[in-house]
């Protein structure tokens, strides 16, 4: 298996709630639900050739009550 890298990563509350919650819908840790989310967003970028989306530096806006 190959050597995985640890990174340093600064997350919102609320995004970093809402990723939790996604994760144990999914029956991942959060860790396992980012590291899957970025697998799957180089693979669609890949695809495509370009990025998921075209406002990717706009910080995103979350509506979570």
């Amino acid at each position: 298996m190959a050597e995985k890298k640890q990174v340093p990563l600064r997350l919102s509350a609320k995004l970093y709630d809402a990723i939790a919650a996604w994760a144990e819908d999914d029956f991942r840790s959060v860790n396992g639900q980012i590291e899957y989310l970025l697998t799957e967003c180089v693979k669609q970028r890949k695809k495509d050739g370009k990025y998921v989306s075209e406002h990717m530096d706009e910080p995103p806006e979350f509506d979570i009550h």
